[in-house]
């Protein structure tokens, strides 16, 4: 009787690099709850995944806003915004830090998590920051609308 020797299937098939989906970390112009940066920065260093940590901020549309003066970051919010890109770094995590400025600040970041396709958005505003009604209508908008794995703080939409 005759059998087929086969090569072990690692050996036939080349490696195939496809471009790494990271963790997206978003607030709405407020900082971000601990437990969420907890999990984000978790979630990014053991899954070897990029984080971007991105803060949505709403601008109404003036003349300045159209020349880039429509939005001034307080240093102690930037401060605050800051923290979870220092603690993923000293893990040994690739950051990268956006802001987005739009009037329609939920849009704006549905657009984000469009573009870079993240593995999972992980939302967490620190909620005693953010008028309860703008928390769950932007987790409810972001709960239909994203096709990841989206973490909110207590599983609320």
């Amino acid at each position: 009787m005759r059998t087929v020797r086969r090569r072990s299937s690692h050996d036939d098939v080349p490696a195939v690099h496809s471009p790494e989906r990271p963790v997206l970390l978003a607030t709405l112009d407020v900082p971000f709850a601990d437990d969420a940066v907890a999990f984000a920065v978790d979630s990014a260093v053991e899954s070897g995944r990029p984080l971007v940590v991105v803060n949505a901020a709403e601008v109404l549309l003036t003349p300045a806003t159209l020349i880039g003066y429509g939005y001034v970051e307080k240093d102690d919010l930037q401060l605050e915004l800051g923290k979870p890109a220092e603690l993923a770094r000293s893990m040994a995590v690739h950051v990268e830090r956006l802001r987005v400025c739009s009037p329609h600040p939920v849009d704006a970041l549905l657009q984000v998590v469009a573009e870079r396709k993240p593995a999972v958005l992980v939302f967490g505003p620190d909620r005693t920051r953010l008028r309860r009604r703008t928390y769950k209508r932007a987790a409810r908008q972001l709960s239909r609308r994203v096709t990841c794995l989206l973490w909110t703080a207590d599983g609320e939409r």
